[in-house]
């Protein structure tokens, strides 16, 4: 007898996108809304910047068990506090140069260095994952990543034995209005080893097989699926490795309301609203959360044990 294993994020077959509407999204998403935000997810003066976008689908993430979000909703509702607290910064963004970039690897590590994004893009192959996503203000989103495992990345690095987390530092540049001396910049965010090995873990590098543009994180940031979207550091210039948990930003400036592992969790409230439904952008659909964004059969594990840690805020 066959036993088929479904992914906790899967849905019933009649409830899936018809193959057809997948398959063919670009070409739909275009015609939906591309010509005005052109600005926002392709620059002249990135063509460098190309080989970011367009990859082949990873098969075992070419469905997220809902519609994919239309791309003029993902690339216009963003947070970004660099740039501003309301979510139409995506205008001001634009300003952010895309070329030359670089990131700084250093730490605990056998040879820091500092590497530009397209020698980094050259050395490890990219792909598309169709991923969840959900803000901690449970809005959630629906978006095909193109880019690398994280994991590989690490291996890149190649820490220390000891070292135990993995921090990332994002940019702080000119064209950004919101550096204001109120929030502790720079945004730093950490994850665990472990958590970085996770075949989840993602290191993003465009959008909509386009390169990543400035608002949602462009040209590189991190994406976790499974937690909380504050948690993925946008426009990352630096990754260190360390033995000691990091202070990360939200953590460091609100921590009665956001810790360090902000793992998705339906039955946990913010203090200030609850998280048992999510909001869909595009559709504004109502929706219940699910543990882990859907993915606790691949993530569960990596918190066995820490009972005492504050797991999902």
């Amino acid at each position: 007898m066959q036993v088929i294993r479904r992914r906790g994020w899967e849905i019933p077959e009649h409830r899936v996108t018809p193959e057809p509407i997948v398959l063919n999204r670009r070409a739909w998403l275009a015609a939906a809304g591309a010509l005005a935000i052109l600005p926002a997810i392709a620059r002249a003066d990135q063509p460098a910047a190309a080989a970011a976008g367009s990859a082949p689908v990873n098969p075992a993430f070419s469905n997220a068990g809902r519609a994919v979000t239309d791309a003029k909703y993902a690339t216009t509702y963003n947070n970004y506090y660099e740039f501003g607290t309301d979510k139409s910064i995506w205008r001001e963004a634009q300003a952010l140069p895309q070329r030359p970039w670089t990131i700084r690897i250093d730490g605990m590590v056998g040879k820091p260095r500092t590497i530009g994004i397209d020698d980094l893009l050259a050395q490890i192959p990219q792909e598309e994952r169709i991923y969840r996503h959900r803000c901690v203000e449970a809005w959630a989103m629906t978006v095909p990543w193109t880019g690398f495992p994280l994991s590989k990345l690490v291996k890149l690095a190649d820490p220390l034995a000891s070292a135990r987390y993995v921090v990332f530092e994002t940019a702080q540049d000119k064209s950004m209005p919101g550096l204001s001396d109120f929030y502790p910049w720079p945004y730093t965010e950490g994850v665990t080893i472990d958590e970085a090995a996770n075949e989840l873990a993602f290191i993003s590098t465009g959008l909509y097989g386009k390169p990543l543009p400035p608002q949602n994180g462009g040209p590189i940031r991190l994406t976790l699926p499974w937690k909380y979207g504050f948690k993925s550091a946008k426009s990352i210039v630096r990754i260190s490795f360390t033995d000691k948990r990091p202070a990360t930003f939200w953590e460091a400036l609100q921590a009665s309301e956001y810790g360090f592992w902000a793992n998705v969790n339906p039955a946990v409230p913010h203090p200030r609203w609850s998280q048992a439904t999510e909001r869909l952008l595009g559709t504004n659909e109502r929706i219940p959360t699910q543990l882990f964004n859907g993915y606790a059969d691949q993530v569960a594990a990596l918190y066995a044990g820490l009972k005492n840690e504050k797991l999902f805020m």
